[in-house]
């Protein structure tokens, strides 16, 4: 590191170093859309050094952590919630806003911990079939829209899909939502896109409209253990959902990801590798023949023509641990992208695998 920044000669000693020892481990992990490289040396420096401060409630790492967030995505610090993983936030906001026979809208299938737990407290989860490129279909989203919805449930990019929706079109149905219900948008994947058309929705919580944003430092910040998410909100709604906080972020997880967010190289470094890493497995699908998606997170999502158990079977007697099944798509393999070389690994053993498309089946 040079100034608490990754520097490229230690990112590439720490790539062979983590392949090795994901070899060592057992089967690669390409199963939880973890980030392959882990987290940033500096962020592992940053926990080294928290052991000269005592890990007391209502440490200073957890506001020292919301101030530096606050800061970087350019809203007061009383629009933030440090929380524990931004799986914490999804169900903060349904304890908020859906329970006791509250309504909740959804596309489907999505990232699934809202939904269930808003299901599990009670609620009616209205669940909209993606469109025909496995986006959010927001027409028919907006027409289940009635007045009685309390929660609206979006996630874009989309997890198990990875796919995109038009900002345009999502900004304008958020915010037309958002004047019925409380919107929260799932952006867990949001440091991995590349796509120039792509923007957050943060501009309407500042703008002071019902949104709720979700970030997490498990994915490019490689922090999934250590449970640290945000949730951005006007500060009336983060004092909403305050009382209803279960559990608290810890302390080596606040100051690992205080320092991740200012070690911009090592996201980039990851960004890069992840996209190169991602353009390795659309070729290789491509390949075959197979539909797809166009993925903008750190897995690829596709139609393997057999049942995904068969798939999943199959690549682990190859090494490789790979996502299960996201009914109603029981055909479709979600694949985490791990670093460049796994990848061309996976690409080389999938034609074993899965026929080609034009071959039948």
């Amino acid at each position: 590191m040079v100034n608490g920044q990754t520097t490229l000669d230690g990112f590439l000693a720490l790539e062979r170093e983590i392949e090795a020892m994901r070899r060592a481990e057992g089967p690669i992990r390409l199963a939880s859309n973890e980030n392959p490289y882990g987290m940033a040396p500096s962020a592992k420096q940053a926990i080294m050094d928290m052991w000269k401060e005592h890990a007391w409630y209502g440490a200073a790492a957890v506001p020292a952590l919301r101030k530096i967030f606050a800061q970087q995505v350019g809203v007061p610090e009383d629009y933030v919630l440090v929380t524990a993983g931004s799986g914490d936030v999804l169900s903060i906001v349904s304890l908020a806003y859906a329970m006791q026979g509250g309504e909740v809208l959804t596309p489907w299938p999505t990232y699934e911990g809202l939904p269930r737990y808003a299901e599990s407290l009670g609620a009616r989860v209205h669940k909209v079939a993606l469109d025909g490129n496995l986006a959010h279909d927001l027409e028919a989203m907006d027409r289940r829209h009635v007045q009685n919805v309390d929660l609206v449930f979006v996630c874009n990019p989309n997890n198990p899909t990875g796919t995109l929706t038009d900002a345009t079109k999502l900004r304008s149905f958020v915010s037309n939502a958002s004047r019925k219900s409380v919107v929260l948008v799932d952006e867990a994947y949001h440091d991995f896109v590349t796509d120039p058309g792509y923007t957050s929705m943060i501009d309407l919580v500042k703008a002071g409209e019902n949104v709720i944003i979700s970030r997490t430092a498990s994915k490019i910040h490689g922090l999934a253990g250590l449970r640290t998410g945000f949730a951005i909100a006007r500060p009336d709604i983060i004092a909403r959902l305050q009382p209803c906080v279960t559990s608290f972020p810890g302390v080596f997880g606040a100051r690992a990801a205080a320092a991740s967010l200012q070690d911009t190289a090592y996201q980039t470094m990851c960004r890069d590798r992840n996209a190169e890493g991602r353009t390795i497995m659309h070729t290789a699908v491509k390949a075959l023949g197979r539909r797809m998606t166009t993925s903008h997170t750190n897995f690829v999502f596709f139609d393997t023509g057999m049942p995904v158990e068969k798939v999943q079977a199959a690549m682990l007697s190859k090494g490789f641990m790979i996502g299960r099944a996201f009914p109603p798509y029981n055909t479709w393999a979600r694949i985490s992208i791990g670093t460049p070389d796994e990848m061309k690994r996976v690409a080389a053993v999938l034609p074993e695998i899965i026929k080609p498309a034009t071959t039948g089946q």
